[in-house]
Parts: structure tokens; C-alpha cells; sequence
């Protein structure tokens, strides 16, 4: 019967390929990256891919696909896409610094083996390390959802926590520019940085003006068909369904405000890779933010690859 909660946890029950030389055929790798060590307040994000891995299988489907009867739309055929769990990169206990590096190196190899890494933090540090690991890739721009800027240059002379990957990220010449999607509160940066963001040319759309104005007109900055690079932040969810994140910021996202924005993302642009970070299962005994994170990682994998199998029937 292939149940849920029999046999490994591999995400969504799809095949494991840790052997990153071995990826031959595969559309897209799931790459975990289990560090918090670079966190500024509570800690537990290290648990994120684990467990969104765990909560997946509850979302399985096999080769026919996961039909969508809102869409009449059936996605992640074994046609259109192939998914493969490839394990997490190697962390150094108490050594962000390295455990970044190999996380770089490991977001490299799946590139060289031309899959789309799909990455599972971890604090929202990873990015700066996936992000670097586009260099030799043709420019990218980056579509960040959160609740925050994360543009902050450094705090006594850290300059790689989660606060600041947005920042390192303007500094690396392959990346065109940054969109951020859904900020909001008081805390959500300070003046110093907001200023230095709007320098660099970040497009912002806080959720209020996002509500206001919808996907669509949020994102028509960016040409149709560019290279993208989606950062999600789970903090960019409200708390109501997703409690399990260090940093709550209230009145985030609903599933189907991110569902439809991510849907759009996917019908106009080239998506090249994505991370979904920040979940913290410690704070969620209920499990949902773990849920969450699976749910809306298939529903975008499958919109990725049904709007590429439509451009290439219509090419």
C-alpha cells in the first residue's frame, strides 16, 4: 500500500540518490542544508529538512502524477518531471563558515549534473552559500519571500548570519537584481539597511501593497522568461499556519495568496533553483509549518515543470 509512515523518508516518497555523480535524468534534486548556527535568536531550523522530508510522504504520489481539481490539471507526472531526494550537504558542528562552503559545493555538483536544486534549510544563511554556487551559471534574478529584508550588512562584525543574505547576494555580479516580496511590521529592517536595499535597487513589495496590487503587477518588473532564483522564507506565511519559525512576524501570507504568487513566478520566468528555509519544528508540536513547507514546495515543483512541458509543446 506504500503508506506514509512505512518504509525511508525520502521527500514525497520519491527515489534517494545521495551519489551526486549518479543524477543522470533527474529534473530536480532535493538537497537539505541543516544549519542554524547562524541564527541571531532561537535556534532549531537544523531540524527543517528532516522534518519536512518525514511530513512529505504524506504527500506522495506515484508515476501518474497529483491531480489538482481546482486546476483540472493532473502535475509531477513521471512525464513531466523527475524528482530525486538527494540527501543533505555535510555540516560542521559549530562551524557555520564550513558548513557554508560545503553547502556551496554541494548546490555546484547538482548544477554540473544540470538538475534544479530544490534546497530545504536551515536558517535563511544557506542562501548566500546556494546563491554563490550560480557564478558560473548564466545572471540570475532572486524573488524573496519574507517578512523580512534580510539585508542587514553585519552585527559585530558577523556578516553571514540569517539576517544577511540578500545583502551578500547584491554583492555577487551574477546576480541582476533582488525582489522582495511581502514584508512587514516595524522590525522587519532597520533604516540603515532599508536605505542601503532601495541603494542597491531591491524592488519591495510590502503585503499590504502585495494585497493591493496582486502577483502579477508585483513581479512585472522582472522581463518575462528571465532566470530566477526563489528564495521563500517560511516567516512569509502567517503564523496562523506556519508558528514553527525563530522569527514571527504576524499577518503573513495565506497558502493560497503564496500559492498563486509562486504559480505566477513559474508561468513567467525560468526558475533555476529555490530554498525554503527557516523551519523550526521545535516551536510546532503540531507539525502544520512542516506540513506547510511540503505542501507548497510540491505544489511550486509541480507548477515549475507543467508551465516548462507547456512552453516546450508550444515551442
Amino acid at each position: 500500500m506504500d503508506l506514509p509512515f512505512v518504509g525511508l523518508a525520502t521527500f514525497a516518497g520519491q527515489p534517494a540518490c545521495t551519489d551526486w555523480d549518479q543524477l543522470d535524468g533527474a529534473d530536480v534534486a532535493v538537497l537539505g542544508i541543516p544549519i542554524d548556527t547562524a541564527s541571531s535568536y532561537r535556534v532549531g531550523t537544523r531540524f527543517g529538512p528532516r522534518s519536512i522530508h518525514e511530513v512529505s510522504t504524506f504527500h506522495g504520489f506515484g508515476p501518474e502524477g497529483a491531480f489538482d481539481f481546482e486546476d483540472e490539471v493532473t502535475y509531477l507526472t513521471a512525464a513531466e518531471v523527475k524528482i530525486v531526494d538527494a540527501g543533505d550537504s555535510d555540516v560542521i558542528y559549530a562551524d557555520t563558515k564550513r558548513s557554508l562552503a560545503n553547502a556551496e559545493l554541494a548546490v555546484r555538483a547538482l548544477l554540473d549534473a544540470k538538475v534544479m536544486p530544490y534546497i530545504l534549510g536551515g536558517d535563511h544563511s544557506i542562501t548566500m552559500a546556494t546563491v554563490a554556487a550560480y557564478s558560473n551559471q548564466k545572471p540570475i534574478d532572486i524573488v524573496h519571500l519574507d517578512a523580512h529584508f534580510d539585508f542587514i550588512d553585519g552585527r559585530s562584525g558577523v556578516t553571514w548570519g540569517h539576517g544577511s543574505p540578500m545583502r551578500r547576494a547584491s554583492e555577487m555580479t551574477h546576480v541582476k537584481g533582488i525582489t522582495t516580496l511581502g514584508p512587514r511590521n516595524m522590525a522587519s529592517v532597520s533604516k540603515k539597511d532599508y536605505k542601503a536595499a532601495k541603494a542597491y535597487g531591491t524592488h519591495v513589495v510590502p503585503l499590504r501593497k502585495f494585497r493591493a496590487v496582486g502577483a502579477r503587477a508585483a513581479l512585472a518588473h522582472i522581463p518575462d522568461g528571465e532566470r530566477v532564483y526563489v528564495s521563500i522564507d517560511i516567516d512569509s506565511f502567517d503564523p496562523s499556519i506556519a508558528p514553527g519559525t525563530a522569527t514571527i512576524s504576524h499577518g503573513g501570507f495565506t497558502y493560497y495568496e503564496a500559492k498563486d504568487l509562486l504559480r505566477e513566478v513559474a508561468k513567467r520566468f525560468d526558475v533555476v533553483g529555490v530554498d525554503f528555509v527557516e523551519v523550526s519544528p521545535p516551536y510546532d508540536p503540531s507539525g502544520i509549518t512542516s506540513l506547510l513547507a511540503a505542501r507548497a514546495s510540491l505544489d511550486f515543483i509541480g507548477s515549475i515543470f507543467h508551465e516548462r512541458a507547456r512552453r516546450r509543446d508550444r515551442s
